[in-house]
């Protein structure tokens, strides 16, 4: 049966998950975490994609992106051979990680596109690792808390988050946070 072909979005923005085959862990220690966002980096440099969020779980991955001289098959070939290759060199393995192909949903405007970024940083409270965001090492959200209350450290959070996101205004980021840490159902942020 024939793959059914990906929605396009007319952002560019997607929302993408890549998740372990047979659902194994991908990432079994903070170096695999580590690996694989300086590999996220290095692929956004080549790619030229942005990157809103993203949250490492273990068996799985969350992105906000919003592809840009590359297209979303272009962009996960270039992570998963990076990724993979490490990985399986380390673990002494062989054969595909990921299972089938990445998921992706298009983010089409603001409201979902917040929606979205909350969903995201809520996975590691909704799968019980931790009681809120902040608390979560392997998010963008810690990120972009230190960001907010520390300037020193714009130039490496840069490198892996979009500046559109970490340009955020204060008052606005603050709104999105507390939004963040509810624990209501994920509803559509209203500003």
């Amino acid at each position: 049966m024939p793959r059914t072909a990906r929605k396009k979005s007319n952002t560019g923005i997607y929302h993408v998950m890549l998740r372990g085959i047979n659902q194994q862990r991908i990432f079994e220690d903070d170096e695999d975490n580590e690996k694989f966002l300086l590999a996220l980096s290095d692929c956004k440099k080549a790619g030229g994609f942005e990157l809103y969020g993203y949250c490492l779980m273990g068996n799985h991955v969350h992105l906000l992106i919003k592809v840009a001289k590359e297209e979303l098959e272009q962009i996960f070939r270039r992570i998963g051979a990076r990724y993979v290759y490490w990985y399986n060199w380390k673990y002494k393995r062989s054969g595909h990680l990921f299972q089938d192909r990445y998921k992706s949903e298009p983010v089409e405007d603001d409201r979902y596109f917040v929606s979205v970024l909350r969903y995201i940083h809520q996975n590691p409270v909704k799968a019980k690792l931790c009681k809120k965001p902040e608390e979560y090492k392997w998010s963008s959200y810690s990120t972009l808390r230190t960001h907010l209350h520390n300037k020193k450290h714009e130039i490496q959070i840069r490198k892996v988050l979009s500046s559109r996101v970490c340009a955020m205004r204060r008052r606005a980021a603050e709104r999105f946070f507390r939004f963040t840490r509810r624990s209501d159902s994920l509803r559509p942020y209203s500003a």
